[in-house]
């Protein structure tokens, strides 16, 4: 009966967004007030349960995405992203322009959320693509690849962030081991993938050329690359320093408490943009504005999905489908793979289906026994499985580059499933790694 009230939970979750088109927000709630009732919680404690999900989950992530997305919003007007994708093509000149979109979409990425990424990055590319008569999706195919990886692995990246909260994961571990991943990941579905589009016609639109901006406001390169590395690097820091004695001093537990590092991060860009860009303080907080609407909706997904989670934590029920699997001999990370993947394909949603699959699996830790920060990669990975008619992103790519549907679903789509399945085994043979030296 567990079992069938499991199953139910989510395909009904599934039905409110994908068929019925509810907000996730709202469907996550719903679904969690009917598991509850289905999996036996009393209905005097079930809005209890939800209420403990919606804060422990909010209080987990609410001051590092917030945090993330505003640094990411400063990073985009104040020219920085700008200034590194012309600093890397200037540097590895014209016939190297695919590796310098790969190279700007990983650094920018890292603490830019993905749709914003996009839109800011693409149009750049097109500035490059159309400057030098390059084929457009063998040139920026590299840079979308990178873009997506850092979604899927590297913190701040909201569903990283969200599915390490749920798991008790490291974050700086999960930074470290994401970027292990994320090499051949972006190689094998950026520049190796990109071959395939070497003479593949496409003309994208004109309205999506840039209007660059005054040269003059943009910060020097090497400010430009501090800004946007800043909080990998300061995370790193906190990962070295927990191996050392000063790790279990007050600059461990700084450096090692991720809501602190991007709180600290983004006050330093806020000043710099402020004193030394003279951005007015209107403006500033215009873009802060626009930035935190720009995420609101997936804080309310984050916190729908901790009330879902929590309500299978009260009910016993992860432990006993623990109990369950635990008797296959499926490894759990691919376990966890194959769920991201399942609620991706149905949804369209990543995050969703990260943020799905994680409440699931938490509470199964104890008892199959798998490293909560590889899980956090496993999931990631799982999540960005074939986008296709239902996920923004892939409407997002068709519209951009002006492809049919069938021109989409074999570039785009691939593409993601290439970044899907090659951090599914970097992550296989990162746990091996580990398990034979550590």
């Amino acid at each position: 009966m567990s079992v069938l009230a499991v199953v139910g939970s989510l395909v009904l979750l599934m039905a409110l967004i994908g068929w019925l088109k509810w907000h996730p927000f709202l469907a996550f709630l719903v679904t969690a007030l009917v598991a509850g009732l289905a999996l036996g919680l009393p209905m005097t404690t079930l809005p209890l349960v939800l209420k403990k999900g919606l804060g422990n989950m909010m209080g987990d992530t609410v001051v590092v995405i917030v945090a993330g997305a505003l640094l990411g919003k400063l990073i985009a007007v104040s020219g920085a992203a700008q200034n590194i994708a012309e600093s890397f093509t200037k540097w590895m000149g014209p016939q190297r322009v695919q590796w310098a979109l790969l190279f700007t979409g990983f650094l920018v990425g890292i603490p830019l959320f993905y749709n914003v990424g996009f839109v800011l990055l693409v149009p750049l590319a097109f500035a490059v693509i159309y400057q030098n008569n390059l084929p457009p999706l063998f040139t920026a195919m590299p840079m979308l690849a990178a873009l997506s990886v850092t979604h899927g692995f590297l913190p701040p990246h909201p569903s990283p962030m969200a599915i390490g909260a749920q798991l008790g994961a490291h974050t700086g571990k999960v930074m470290l081991y994401g970027m292990v991943v994320a090499i051949p990941a972006v190689l094998l579905a950026g520049p190796l993938f990109a071959l395939r589009f070497k003479k593949f016609v496409s003309q994208p639109l004109t309205l999506f050329q840039p209007s660059l901006s005054n040269p003059s406001l943009k910060p020097p390169t090497i400010t430009s690359f501090a800004m946007a590395l800043l909080p990998a690097l300061a995370l790193a820091l906190g990962l070295g320093l927990s191996q050392t004695a000063w790790g279990q001093g007050p600059l461990g537990s700084f450096f090692n408490n991720a809501n602190m590092v991007l709180l600290a991060c983004l006050v330093l860009v806020l000043v710099y943009v402020a004193l030394v860009q003279k951005i007015p303080s209107h403006t500033l907080l215009q873009y802060q504005g626009d930035a935190i609407k720009d995420i609101a909706g997936i804080l309310l997904i984050i916190a729908g999905a901790g009330a879902l989670k929590e309500v299978f934590v009260e009910s016993q029920v992860s432990v006993y489908l623990a109990q369950s699997l635990s008797s296959l001999s499926l490894n759990p990370l691919v376990l966890g793979w194959l769920m991201a993947a399942l609620v991706r394909v149905c949804v369209g949603s990543a995050t969703v289906a990260g943020l799905t699959t994680a409440g699931l699996m938490a509470p199964m830790a104890s008892v199959l026994s798998f490293d909560p920060n590889l899980m956090v990669l496993s999931i990631g990975a799982g999540s960005l499985f074939l986008s296709h008619i239902n996920d923004s992103g892939f409407w997002m790519f068709k519209e951009y580059f002006n492809l049919s549907v069938k021109d989409t679903l074999r570039t785009w789509t691939l593409m993601e499933c290439v970044v899907s399945v090659v951090g599914l085994l970097g992550v296989l043979c990162l746990q091996g790694y580990i398990q034979g030296h550590w």
